[in-house]
């Protein structure tokens, strides 16, 4: 997979529209860094945004599509078809997608990802060692961050054994929550561990459309209780789209209050919720993004599953999804950019701030405005690394 680069180049990008600032800029770089930016009496010169953070993905189910045996009928069809699928996973089989995952994600502009990778037995999974040495191959394109995801209720008796590797290994513990039973004790389990072994949380919870899905609620009361705050992201959260607003309003609002983080997956969430053959979704199962960063809650846009049984589309291209978020969100495109740029960055423990002294890393559409930039998928994007553009070969998959 090959991906080049142009020389390192010197100069100026005159008037470009910077990403959440007013006005146009000049910004001129060399040896690989942002030697000034100022404010300019020019216009035309694009728009230029961060490098991309992807904070929830499924690097280990990525590029199956072609192996499903049917469109998945539900959430837990998705999860049969994909269990019946990592029975025959190899190294080798894993290396390819997941290499051309990653290759893919940093030609568009992605410098951060966070997979989670399915853990449900006391022994770490395929995905652990091959993932762990492609993350290390490709430290300084992509910072991979891993995390566990397990059954809720395997927390008891697999957690002391996931935890301990998680925190050998840098990682990040996850659990799968929806509908358990005895789920306040649970998640006490889950904090308990994360706790014991200086981990981060990230939660997969409420995947469905079932008012009474509350794990969001029992997750926020462990985080008020221990003052986790920064240290507890959930995902999807979808029953809160159907939850009685002012309820949720009041969760939204505590959650801020907590610190805890919300990751929203437009893609496979639209895809499998209120899936029935022959009938129209009237439900779509995104959580609300716009009332929870009202509350002042962290909230991120991420890619989830691409090309597998829970979403058979996707190219590992996180502006695509962002678009996707803008529409089906109905989001003020201009007013997002972060939630797919600093503020997972941040979350992540990183900084990608287009800054002087910062390096020359960053996104440029030539695009005159936003709006073109997402209503043309093919308008040109330069993806800058440290002063020089990325040339893709022709004929060459990536």
């Amino acid at each position: 997979m090959k991906i080049q680069a142009s020389p390192r180049i010197t100069g100026n990008l005159s008037g470009v529209t910077l990403a959440g600032q007013a006005g146009t800029w000049d910004l001129t770089h060399s040896g690989g860094r942002i030697a000034a930016l100022r404010p300019s009496r020019q216009t035309g010169g694009g728009m230029v945004l961060p490098l991309m953070a992807d904070i929830h993905v499924h690097l280990d189910k990525t590029m199956t599509i072609g192996r499903m045996p049917r469109r998945a009928a539900s959430l837990f069809d998705a999860i049969e078809m994909m269990g019946e699928d990592a029975a025959g996973w190899t190294e080798a089989d894993m290396r390819r997608r997941v290499g051309t995952a990653l290759a893919r994600a940093y030609r568009h502009g992605t410098a951060l990802m966070r997979s989670h990778l399915d853990w449900n037995t006391a022994e770490a999974p395929l995905a652990w060692p091959v993932l762990t040495e492609l993350a290390q191959e490709w430290r300084g394109r992509i910072d991979l961050q891993l995390a566990s995801l397990t059954a809720l209720d395997l927390i008891e008796e697999l957690g002391p054994r996931i935890a301990p590797q998680l925190r050998a290994g840098g990682g990040v513990m996850g659990a799968f929550v929806y509908r358990n039973a005895d789920m306040p004790r649970k998640i006490a389990l889950v904090f308990d561990l994360a706790e014991a072994h200086g981990l981060d949380l990230d939660f997969h919870v409420d995947e469905g459309l079932e008012p009474e899905a509350q794990g969001f609620d029992a997750i926020l009361d462990e985080t008020e209780r221990r003052g986790m705050a920064g240290r507890v992201l959930c995902g999807h959260g979808c029953s809160l789209s159907v939850r009685d607003p002012d309820q949720v309003l009041r969760l939204l609002e505590r959650a801020a209050h907590a610190g805890v983080g919300l990751t929203v997956l437009p893609g496979a969430n639209s895809y499998l919720q209120d899936a029935q053959d022959g009938r129209t979704p009237r439900l779509r199962g995104i959580a609300p993004l716009q009332e929870a960063r009202a509350a002042g809650m962290p909230v991120m846009i991420a890619s989830d599953n691409v090309q597998d049984g829970f979403f058979p589309f996707g190219d590992h291209d996180l502006w695509d999804v962002y678009r996707l978020a803008v529409l089906a969100g109905h989001l003020p495109h201009a007013d997002w950019l972060d939630a797919i740029t600093s503020t997972p960055a941040h979350w992540m423990g990183q900084d990608t701030t287009i800054c002087e002294g910062g390096p020359a890393s960053f996104i440029r559409f030539e695009s005159p405005s936003l709006i073109d930039a997402l209503s043309r998928p093919c308008a040109v994007r330069q993806v800058w690394r440290d002063g020089q553009i990325l040339l893709h070969d022709e004929g060459v998959e990536t």
